[in-house]
């Protein structure tokens, strides 16, 4: 049985390349990280590019997918969050993408990766601050101090809610890191136990029928693993959306 750990391995695909002890190597995530970009640009400019009355199966889909984010934001921030519709619309696709382009067989998921959903979450992170502070100033500290709690309270309160707002990036990253790497090992360790089940020598037919049921289980357990993953990518553009929306109501 293969070492199910191998499908999140690192490795360089077009060229090797190391510069002064950094690897600048072109990885089979970058490969899959370009194909989402190239195949989201390609797939959403041709939907948009008729405009027709009666939309197309493309049309359709970008439609659909733009209202769906647009109610997101709505429901999340209000009206005042319209702004922040490339970037949540953009980081939804890119994360979306990442956890079903996994799916498919060879290829890689890059959401898999703690570094691929840090660097997402600490970006959302990093401009909730950088907004913040340029919309409200110094006002946007008073996110850590809510309204109407007694001053002897706040002594607790303040260090709690610091401590809770600096979790933000850590909570959003390990969230889409974990679940998506748990499931493709149990995906792949089921999957072994059907190869090792019919390699058995000496079991005949049995193998193949005692092979069957973690395959069975496999495919059910695909199933659900899309599920996840469409899933999570919205759980992340929610959480991203709830978090900004301190940029345009510190009180909410």
């Amino acid at each position: 049985m293969s070492d199910p750990l191998h499908q999140f391995e690192i490795q360089p695909m077009l060229f090797s390349l190391d510069i002064g002890g950094v690897d600048l190597s072109f990885t089979n995530s970058a490969l899959w990280m370009f194909i989402a970009a190239i195949l989201s640009t390609v797939t959403l400019t041709a939907g948009m590019r008729r405009k027709a009355l009666v939309p197309g199966r493309l049309q359709a889909l970008s439609e659909m997918l733009y209202e769906f984010v647009a109610n997101m934001i709505r429901e999340n921030i209000g009206s005042k969050g319209r702004g922040y519709f490339p970037l949540i619309f953009t980081t939804f696709v890119i994360v979306l993408l990442g956890n079903l382009l996994g799916m498919l067989p060879y290829s890689f998921t890059y959401t898999s990766h703690i570094i691929v959903t840090m660097a997402l979450a600490l970006f959302i992170f990093a401009l909730v601050i950088v907004i913040g502070i340029v919309k409200n100033g110094t006002k946007f500290f008073s996110l850590f101090a809510p309204p109407g709690v007694p001053f002897v309270l706040l002594l607790l309160v303040i260090p709690l809610e610091i401590i809770s707002f600096l979790a933000r990036p850590i909570t959003l990253a390990v969230r889409l890191f974990a679940n998506m790497m748990a499931g493709h090992l149990i995906l792949k360790v089921f999957a072994g136990f059907s190869v090792a089940m019919i390699g058995i020598e000496g079991i005949g037919i049995f193998g193949y029928v005692a092979g069957a049921f973690p395959m069975l289980v496999n495919s059910i357990l695909i199933a659900f693993e899309i599920l996840i993953a469409l899933l999570h990518a919205y759980v992340f553009a929610v959480l991203s959306c709830i978090y900004l929306k301190d940029t345009v109501d510190l009180h909410h």
